[in-house]
C-alpha cells in the first residue's frame, strides 16, 4: 500500500487539512490520519445557514458541513467551521457580478482560491501551529532544485493546477495535496476502504453560488438593471437583432442567438457599455495575441524577458497549446501571448496558465488592453 508521507513533515506534526466535505477532501484527511500525522479540519462556511439548507450538490453547502463533520468524528481528530460569509461575498461573488457586467467571462473558483482558501484559510491553519495546509486538489507539488514546484496531476481528466496558478511560492511552500499522484477511482477505492459514508457523493459540477447554472439570475439579483437590452451586430456593423441582456453571451457562443444567417455566427465581442453584441464568422474569432494583467509566476522573470516559448492553457478543459509568453520588464505583472497557432474563443476574465511540460510556471488574467 502507498503511504501518503508529506514532503519535510514528519509523523506526528500537526497539519490542517481543508474539509469541503466531499470525497476528494475527505480521503485526503483520512489518509492524513493513516500516515501518522496529527489532523486538524477546517470548513468554511460560505453562506448563512437558511440559504445554506438549500443547496446541495455544490461545494461547502449545508450538508457538506456535515459531512465534514461526520468524517472528522469518524476519523478522531477536531474539526473547525469558520465563518467566511462576508469575505466571500465581497471577494468572490460580487467579482463575479462586476465582471461579467464588463462583458468578462470570470472564474470564480480561481479567485476563491486565491483570496479565500489560499489566504485566510491558510493563515488559520498556521496560526493553530500546523506545519502545513494539505487540501484535496489533484495537483502535484514537487521539490525543485532550488524551491517547491507546482506540477500537473497524474490523472489529467482531474487536473486542477489551472485553477491554482494564483498560488504564490510562499503558499506553495506551506501546501500539500496527497492526491495528485493518484487517479480518481484510487481515490473513491480510499473512501470505501476506509468505510466513509460519502464515498459515493457525487462530485459538484456547479459553480457553488450558482447551483442550478442559473447565473443570469444571480448576477440580476445583486445588480438590478444588468439585464438591459441591445443590440445584436454584425462585425460590418449590420443590425441582425436585438438581446435581452449582454450578460446572457459569452465569446465564442454561437446556439441561442436569436438571429438567422446563411453562415454560422459566433459571439466575437461583447460591449456592454453600448449594450451591444457583436457577431461573426468563426475567422473572427481568431487570436494570434493576447494580453494579460495580475500575472503571478512560479519561475524567475527573467526566463520570459525576451520571449519564452512554453506550453498554455486558455481553458481548464482544453489541451495546452504551444506559445510564446513575454513578461514586461517594467511591471512583471503584465505579459502578452503569441500562439503558435491562432486560438478561436478567447474570452476576457478567463486564465492563461503556463506550463513547461507538466510545471506550472505562472499565469495572468486576459485582459483587453495591451500593456506591451
Amino acid at each position: 500500500m502507498k503511504h501518503f508521507q508529506l514532503d519535510s513533515i514528519d509523523k506526528g506534526d500537526l497539519i490542517a487539512v481543508a474539509m469541503s466535505g466531499g470525497v476528494d477532501s475527505s480521503v485526503a484527511a483520512a489518509l492524513m490520519v493513516e500516515a501518522g500525522y496529527n489532523v486538524i479540519g477546517i470548513t468554511l462556511q460560505l453562506y448563512d445557514q437558511g440559504e445554506m439548507a438549500k443547496r446541495k450538490g455544490a461545494c461547502c453547502a449545508g450538508q457538506d458541513i456535515y459531512d465534514a463533520k461526520m468524517v472528522a468524528d469518524k476519523l478522531g481528530f477536531p474539526h473547525y467551521v469558520l465563518d467566511y460569509e462576508s469575505i466571500f461575498k465581497q471577494q468572490v461573488i460580487e467579482d463575479f457580478v462586476d465582471s461579467y457586467s464588463k462583458g468578462e467571462t470570470p472564474i470564480p473558483c480561481i479567485q476563491c482560491n486565491q483570496k479565500v482558501k489560499f489566504k485566510d484559510l491558510l493563515k488559520t491553519a498556521k496560526d493553530l501551529g500546523a506545519k502545513a495546509l494539505v487540501t484535496g486538489h489533484y495537483v502535484k507539488r514537487l521539490q525543485g532544485n532550488t524551491k517547491s514546484e507546482l506540477h500537473r496531476a497524474v490523472d489529467y481528466n482531474r487536473d486542477q493546477s489551472y485553477f491554482l496558478f494564483t498560488t504564490t511560492q510562499e503558499q506553495l511552500d506551506y501546501l500539500r495535496f496527497p492526491l495528485g499522484g493518484i487517479p480518481k477511482s484510487e481515490t473513491r477505492e480510499h473512501a470505501k476502504r476506509f468505510d466513509l459514508q460519502i464515498a459515493d457523493k457525487p462530485d459538484s459540477q456547479d459553480i457553488c453560488f450558482v447551483p442550478n447554472g442559473n447565473y443570469v439570475s444571480v448576477i440580476e439579483k445583486l445588480k438590478p438593471g444588468a439585464l438591459e437590452p441591445g443590440d445584436i451586430t454584425h462585425v460590418d456593423g449590420t443590425i441582425l437583432g436585438r438581446h435581452e441582456g449582454t450578460i446572457q453571451y459569452t465569446i465564442g457562443q454561437r446556439r441561442g442567438l436569436g438571429i438567422s444567417s446563411k453562415e454560422p455566427l459566433y459571439v466575437v465581442r461583447i460591449n456592454p457599455e453600448h449594450k451591444q453584441v457583436i457577431v461573426g464568422t468563426k475567422e473572427h474569432l481568431a487570436v494570434h495575441d493576447i494580453y494579460l494583467k495580475d500575472v503571478n509566476l512560479l519561475e524567475n522573470a527573467t526566463l520570459f524577458k525576451d520571449g519564452y516559448e512554453c506550453s498554455v492553457k486558455i481553458r481548464s478543459t482544453h489541451a495546452p497549446v504551444k506559445a510564446t509568453v513575454l513578461v514586461n520588464a517594467d511591471n512583471i505583472k503584465h505579459a502578452r501571448v503569441h500562439f503558435e497557432n491562432p486560438e478561436y474563443g478567447v474570452a476576457n476574465g478567463q486564465a492563461c496558465v503556463f506550463y513547461k511540460n507538466d510545471r506550472v510556471l505562472g499565469g495572468g488574467w486576459i485582459t483587453e488592453k495591451q500593456y506591451l
